[in-house]
């Protein structure tokens, strides 16, 4: 199983960047909310399944029906008929344990805020869910293996390049210099390449940067504005 880890992105961007006027929350991250709550909802029922011998293969069910399989775009038989296409949004709400679901809850913790005050939950929304799909869609194109792939890092990757391309476009129009976007790609690129080596392999790169790529494309949609207050 492949795993989509989202370690280390808001710090990155906080320290590298200069992404938000505010350290705190302006409007009321809800739907930031939900999600954590959703995501911690699933793994604490996968946990406690596990824990009381409930159901010893609930989880290898979850992630047979809901985990991202790039072979059910070739020529795999899938288990329900959409299962090739919900798996682009389901596969970002399961997770391989509760370190990889916290750590990951943490980063869209801190980087969904951030998004919020920028462009509210519909914006939120819009960039969350298209990162997520993009990463889905980089991990089918570029991944090689059979193995599954989950975790919201896709979207948490969608986030990070979202909020890169509106500070780049803000210290662009400031006429600022662009070193610290530079400088927190690099960070980024650098922190997928030493937790690929890391976990030996397990890593998937492929959505991260599918996720990136997408949020960075998006956030310009979403948002195109320069916001120098």
């Amino acid at each position: 199983m492949l795993l989509s880890s989202g370690a280390a992105q808001g710090h990155c961007l906080r320290m590298s960047t200069r992404i938000s006027s505010s350290e705190f929350s302006i409007r009321k991250p809800w739907l930031v909310i939900f999600l954590i709550a959703v995501c911690t909802g699933i793994e604490g029922l996968l946990q406690l399944a596990e824990f009381l011998d409930l159901a010893p293969r609930l989880r290898a069910t979850v992630y047979e029906n809901g985990g991202f399989w790039s072979g059910l775009l070739r020529n795999w038989q899938p288990n329900y008929a959409a299962q090739p296409y919900t798996m682009f949004l389901t596969y970002g709400f399961l997770h391989g344990g509760l370190v990889h679901m916290a750590v990951n809850m943490l980063t869209l913790w801190s980087l969904g805020r951030e998004v919020v005050d920028r462009v509210g939950s519909w914006g939120f929304a819009l960039l969350y869910f298209g990162a997520m799909i993009g990463g889905g869609v980089g991990h089918a194109a570029l991944a090689t293996g059979p193995a599954p792939m989950v975790g919201a890092s896709g979207a948490l990757f969608g986030l990070a390049g979202g909020l890169l391309a509106w500070a780049y476009v803000d210290r662009y129009t400031l006429q600022e210099t662009l070193w610290p976007i530079l400088r927190a790609a690099a960070i980024l690129a650098a922190l997928n390449l030493v937790l690929w080596w890391a976990m030996d392999g397990l890593l998937a790169w492929q959505a991260h940067l599918g996720g990136f790529v997408a949020g960075w494309v998006l956030a310009l949609l979403i948002d195109p504005r320069p916001h120098t207050e």
